[in-house]
C-alpha cells in the first residue's frame, strides 16, 4: 500500500521559517522523483520543487534562493525547507511522485 503522509505545516510570521516533511512507504524510493505542490484558496494547484531519484533539486522560480528540497533514503522522507516566508507561500502543500498524493499539510504565513 502506497502511502505519502506531510508534516510540519503551521502558522509563523513571514520572514520565518518551517520544515515540511514527505514520509513515503509502499514505494521503491529511490528510484522515484518526489515533489511538493501547494494549493491557495482559490487558486489551482501548483509546483513549487521536486527532488530527482539521483537527488538532483529542481525549483520554481518564485521559491528559489528560499526553499531547498533534499531527500533521506534512510528514512524515505523528502524534506521541505522554507526560509523567508511570504504570506503568499500561504497554502497547503502536498508532496506528490505523479501518481500518488499526500493528504496535504497547511502552512500559513501570517504579515
Amino acid at each position: 500500500q502506497v502511502q505519502l503522509v506531510e508534516s510540519g505545516g503551521g502558522l509563523v510570521q513571514a520572514g520565518g521559517s518551517l520544515r515540511l516533511s514527505c514520509a513515503a512507504s509502499g514505494l521503491a524510493f529511490r528510484a522515484i522523483d518526489i515533489g511538493w505542490h501547494r494549493q491557495a484558496p482559490g487558486k489551482e494547484r501548483e509546483w513549487v520543487a521536486s527532488i530527482l531519484h539521483n537527488g538532483r533539486p529542481i525549483y520554481e522560480d518564485s521559491v528559489k534562493g528560499r526553499f531547498t528540497i533534499s531527500r533521506d533514503s534512510t528514512k524515505n522522507t523528502v524534506y521541505l525547507q522554507m526560509n523567508s516566508l511570504k504570506p503568499e507561500d500561504t497554502a497547503v502543500y502536498y508532496c506528490t511522485d505523479r501518481h500518488y498524493w499526500g493528504q496535504g499539510t497547511q502552512v500559513t504565513v501570517a504579515s
